[in-house]
């Protein structure tokens, strides 16, 4: 049964099916389809291919493998969590929006071959930049037509790469493209760091993610570098420039967060910076790394997401966002604050966090792969990591001087969204086996040795 569905199509079944739902059923319905999506990747069995023939073309549709589906797992988890964490949003757009995005997401992680990304690739990208509008603010509405603007863009640059490229072999099937390095070999690879904030092509991220709706935000932490970190993997392993430009990536969010008063904006800025880590692990390319790569890829989806819950509940129950605009709310906000940590603990890397054994194997695999000077860099930006999500942030929100905010009740569905993910990075954790046993090599790391 679960063989002859792909997961991308039950979520964007579901998308396009809710807007004829009862209003009050649809919030059930966004959280039916993400658990079906989620059984569906969990079951389908490894080597499962759906392929159809098109102007001489075999477009791989769906194709399972252990990378694709411990991608497909934790879009769908973060779909489910996203969903209760948004329980109370009745906006029919906004539900419609995040089933397809997710729904594109495993599309661009399932698709076997170049067409059928590109396809998912130009998906998410419009329906992503609906979470900026639909908060219905000047500033988001503008922000997110250049979050549309800059990723129409960077998809007519991979469209071009991929045209180049199967023109020039022949076929568009999905593989590492090393030793095929057409033309079309830099415009797609031009194409994917767009999308994964690789600086100088990042500045659409700390724009638009900051100004989306309070549970918009989730959905974006979550969905749309990680899919271009699994495309790099998936097509540029080894790709030495991918090192330098992994560590800059590190450095440089950890740098600019210090400058940023917005406590989304300072999250967002530490995106980049933890992608930095993902993209080096591809670039270094041992069996070692990718798994560190794929690892951290996974936790990251779960920490980033319970911080910007954290942040949009703060945001959601007073008003404010900006750093110098908070403080005193530790008293009034003790369990926000309590879930929030666990997602500072989780991205800063301390032992029993997911975030630790995730991001511990990308940096132990730089030190014996050689490259000893990322090694050290990837340490240096950890420690930055804490001192802006782990201290900064939770000091000036929750600790500073009371600016006399009484903060309304969250939706109780928003804490229930936090702990289901606070849960799952305390449990990767405490038994990383868990996760390793899902990753694309067979490893023995320990990480707690």
């Amino acid at each position: 049964m679960f063989a002859e569905v792909p997961p991308w199509l039950v979520m964007i079944v579901g998308g396009l099916v809710l807007p004829v739902l009862p209003r009050r059923v649809r919030p059930t319905a966004f959280l039916v389809v993400s658990l079906l999506a989620l059984v569906v990747v969990c079951f389908l069995p490894e080597g499962t291919q759906w392929s159809v023939e098109f102007v001489n073309l075999n477009l791989i549709l769906c194709k399972v493998d252990r990378l694709s589906r411990v991608f497909g797992i934790v879009f769908s988890i973060i779909a489910f969590a996203g969903g209760v964490y948004s329980f109370h949003v009745k906006e029919t757009g906004h539900q419609v929006a995040a089933l397809l995005y997710a729904g594109g997401s495993l599309g661009i992680t399932f698709a076997g071959d170049l067409v059928t990304l590109l396809i998912f690739w130009e998906l998410i990208a419009i329906v992503s930049a609906y979470l900026v509008w639909s908060r219905r603010t000047r500033e988001a509405e503008r922000a997110g037509m250049r979050y549309l603007l800059v990723h129409l863009f960077g998809g007519s640059v991979l469209l071009a790469g991929v045209l180049v490229h199967v023109t020039a072999i022949g076929a568009a099937e999905i593989a590492p493209m090393a030793g095929n390095e057409t033309p079309g070999y830099w415009l797609i690879l031009f194409g994917v760091v767009l999308n994964a904030a690789v600086p100088p092509l990042h500045a659409w991220l700390a724009d638009a993610y900051p100004k989306a709706t309070v549970t918009g935000a989730v959905f974006l932490s979550a969905f749309t570098t990680k899919s271009a970190v699994y495309v790099l993997a998936r097509l540029f392993p080894g790709e030495e420039v991918l090192v330098f430009f992994g560590v800059m990536m590190a450095l440089y969010g950890v740098v600019y967060a210090v400058l940023a008063n917005d406590i989304r904006e300072i999250l967002a800025y530490h995106i980049i910076s933890q992608v930095g880590y993902m993209v080096a692990g591809v670039g270094i390319g041992t069996e070692m790394a990718l798994n560190g790569t794929t690892a951290h890829a996974f936790s990251h989806i779960l920490y980033k997401a319970l911080l910007f819950m954290g942040a949009g509940v703060v945001l959601e129950t007073t008003g404010k966002s900006k750093l110098t605009e908070l403080g005193g709310l530790a008293k009034a906000m003790p369990v926000t604050l309590m879930l929030y940590m666990v997602g500072a603990f989780s991205i800063s890397g301390f032992p029993l966090f997911n975030g630790f054994i995730s991001k511990s194997m990308v940096v132990a695999a730089a030190g014996e792969s050689g490259y000893s000077t990322a090694y050290l860099l990837l340490l240096l930006a950890s420690v930055g990591t804490f001192l802006h999500t782990g201290l900064k942030l939770p000091y000036f929100t929750w600790f500073a001087e009371s600016r006399g905010l009484v903060p309304s009740r969250p939706p109780l569905n928003m804490h229930i969204g936090m702990s289901i993910v606070a849960i799952l990075c305390i449990m990767f954790g405490i038994t990383p086996r868990l996760l390793y046993d899902l990753l694309p090599f067979p490893t023995e790391y320990q990480p707690y040795t």
